[in-house]
């Protein structure tokens, strides 16, 4: 990597312009620099020179999707502290440029610093089934927290729409800790307002389109 970096933030402009670019500030904030873009021209330019900043050392850095884990793990960094003007100086002083270019440029912005939609925690009623569910825009990811299928059984996982009673199929679970599900455009928008559902299955999923097992473990969705 060039050892030719960007200058570190000076002044709390620079820092804001720096998560501005970086989409780490939160939604209030996000809109006071918005309109700082608009109406500040000095402000405008401290954001233009960030962008392009990092964006120089971006291409010289391969993309990566982090996995559901760091994500979550990255967001309740960055995010789960109030905004202050301690807390923002971990921008400038526990982070080099490059690391926030690394940052930056890991994975796509949005997918990276946008928090999730909606989010449900399913569990049986024992305790020995656990998932947690997050949905952000397209994207479904749930973790499973505890248990499994039972011997010779399939999990499967359902939605129960708001306007519509007959579950709607979201597939058959792998046997992994995290699983993503990229949603149709139709499914997710009718996500809100609804119900994640987790039934005990034949292998290979219901074969009639609806639950025929057991329902084990049901939540609704609803905004973190």
């Amino acid at each position: 990597m060039s050892s030719d970096l960007p200058e570190m933030p000076e002044d709390d402009d620079d820092l804001l312009a720096a998560e501005y670019v970086l989409r780490l500030l939160s939604a209030d904030l996000e809109g006071v620099a918005a309109r700082r873009v608009a109406e500040d021209p000095e402000f405008a330019a401290r954001v233009h020179r960030w962008e392009s900043r990092l964006a120089d050392l971006a291409e010289e850095l391969d993309e990566v999707r982090p996995s559901p884990r760091v994500r979550r793990a990255l967001l309740a960094s960055v995010g789960g502290a109030p905004e202050s003007r301690a807390r923002r100086w971990w921008l400038g002083a526990g982070l080099g440029a490059a690391t926030l270019a690394a940052l930056a440029y890991v994975a796509p912005l949005p997918f990276l610093t946008r928090g999730p939609d909606l989010g449900a925690e399913l569990a049986s009623a024992d305790g020995a089934l656990r998932f947690e569910a997050h949905v952000t825009g397209e994207d479904l990811v749930l973790s499973r927290l505890e248990g499994g299928p039972r011997e010779g059984r399939a999990l499967e996982l359902w939605l129960i729409a708001a306007d519509d009673p007959a579950p709607v199929s979201l597939g058959v679970l792998p046997d992994a800790e995290v699983t993503e599900i990229a949603l149709t455009p139709a499914v997710a928008a009718r996500m809100a307002g609804g119900t994640l559902a987790v039934s005990d299955e034949p292998p290979g999923g219901s074969p009639t389109g609806a639950p025929t097992g057991e329902v084990l473990a049901a939540a609704p969705l609803v905004e973190p």
